[in-house]
């Protein structure tokens, strides 16, 4: 492989370790020494778990060398949000109030993992309790592109561990764009599965009716190898979806030839600046090229009044779900989530009805745009990385902050759809841009035949943050 091991994916790495070309022991030293040599500078990694890792890896070696290889991610080194539980291991959710929880037992997800046979790199720094803003006694992560510039909200250190070859692949979580943005910012691919697809037992709650977990990778494949292993149904979260996991990799080489993409060319354009709207259209003419079909299709009209209850939903739901801390310890919280957690406790029972309802409006709607085509395709954020202080990071909230700015993330949390977000070019200062497309619900499948296709005919997402 032309790649430097820290940055080959999983599908090309699992093949030379099933080979016996290189060992788990060998991939799991070469991370942890990455780690320790350029993470001081990222600050991804909250919690490195080194000494679990190596046993773990010798464990796995002894198992492939006896032929008792488990799949793709068996002896592949990863890593998780710090939002999910760890046995033994602190799990802080970037909240100072969390500082000391350890769980006693590991979270749905990381147990899957754990089952797949991959091997535990360590917890990855997050905003604090999954919203927007840095609780002051944590670190920043950086964004691996260029320092000092945003890398993404919440699950900030899964995009730069990601991009920067500091795992092999990161879980995040969504509630109104957390996998896309750090995934569109840093260049990698994200994937936000249908709500219920993936267990939260055990995973922090920001808001537990908007909450998605899934991976963040530096493939289509890869984000497919690691949604079948972490999905399913699961005893401890009674919302997970009780039918078989499909074959996740089913289409990886069908392509998408017949397949019908939706495209509102005058929304995913609005307010982008030109640079960025012309790569993310020029993207979903490859589709066409590929021979899928690019069919007009036109946005929710009341889109802008449907994403004003989001902040209504996700500060009710956080209110409650740190209710055991807030308000007693109201002042262990950063200015920008104690704020939020203000919010959301001084609203009462008729705004969040009414938030609901604009809800299951903006869902119908979004059902109707897309009754008649296969995947629907936009840009993942509104912006690429900018220029990002620690004011802005740790709060309090800006005056200026506009729910339009999630309105291609929050509409697809709202109704639960699954998205996958690819590299589509670099804007004029070098930095990334992402394409998001988005499924109908279970229909992760296809997303990643569709994004397996997209990086067929592409090379963005074989490009790298400069200087690591």
């Amino acid at each position: 492989m032309n790649e430097p091991l820290h940055y080959m994916t999983i599908l090309e790495l699992s093949d030379l370790i099933k080979r016996g070309e290189i060992s788990p022991v060998e991939v799991t030293e070469a991370q942890l020494a990455r780690i320790e040599a350029i993470d001081g500078r990222l600050k991804s990694y909250a919690t490195i778990m080194a000494e679990q890792a190596m046993e773990e890896a010798r464990l796995a070696e002894a198992e492939i060398v006896r032929g008792g290889h488990r799949g793709h991610l068996h002896g592949i080194p990863v890593a998780v949000k710090d939002l999910c539980y760890t046995k033994g291991v602190r799990t802080m959710g970037g909240c100072q109030v969390l500082a000391d929880h350890v769980p006693d037992f590991d979270a749905t997800v990381v147990e899957r993992f754990r089952e797949s046979g991959a091997i535990m790199l360590g917890k990855l720094n997050l905003t604090e309790g999954a919203m927007a803003g840095y609780n002051p006694n944590f670190p920043i992560p950086e964004n691996p592109w260029a320092e000092a510039h945003w890398p993404g909200a919440s699950s900030s250190g899964s995009g730069a561990a990601t991009a920067a070859g500091l795992a092999y692949a990161t879980l995040g979580s969504d509630t109104g764009g957390s996998i896309r943005h750090p995934a569109a910012v840093c260049g990698t691919v994200g994937l936000k599965p249908t709500w219920g697809r993936v267990s939260r037992h055990g995973v922090l709650d920001l808001a537990q009716s908007l909450d998605h977990v899934g991976p963040l990778t530096r493939s289509a494949a890869d984000a497919g190898i690691v949604m079948q292993a972490i999905s399913g149904a699961d005893p401890s979260d009674p919302t997970t979806l009780i039918e078989p996991t499909p074959d996740m990799l089913a289409g990886l080489k069908v392509g998408v030839r017949g397949l019908r993409v939706g495209w509102d060319a005058r929304f995913s354009s609005e307010d982008l600046k030109p640079d960025f709207a012309a790569a993310v259209e020029a993207a979903v003419m490859v589709m066409g090229e590929l021979g899928a079909e690019i069919v007009p299709v036109r946005m929710p009209a009341r889109l802008r009044e449907y994403l004003e209850a989001w902040p209504v939903l996700c500060a009710a739901e956080a209110a409650d779900a740190h209710r055991d801390y807030f308000p007693e310890r109201a002042n262990d919280y950063g200015p920008w989530f104690r704020e939020w957690l203000v919010r959301g406790a001084g609203l009462k029972a008729a705004d969040y009805a009414r938030g609901q309802e604009a809800r299951h409006a903006c869902n119908g709607e979004l059902r109707r745009t897309m009754a008649e085509i296969d995947v629907l395709a936009c840009p993942s954020t509104p912006r690429s990385a900018y220029p990002y202080t620690e004011e802005q990071a740790y709060g309090p909230i800006p005056t200026d902050r506009d729910p339009w700015d999630s309105r291609f993330t929050v509409p697809m949390d709202y109704a639960g759809l699954p998205t996958i977000s690819l590299p589509c070019g670099l804007n004029l200062d070098d930095l990334p841009l992402s394409l998001q497309f988005i499924g109908h619900p279970r229909s992760e499948p296809l997303l990643i035949q569709v994004g397996a296709a997209f990086e067929s005919a592409t090379e963005w997402h074989r490009l790298h943050p400069p200087g690591w």
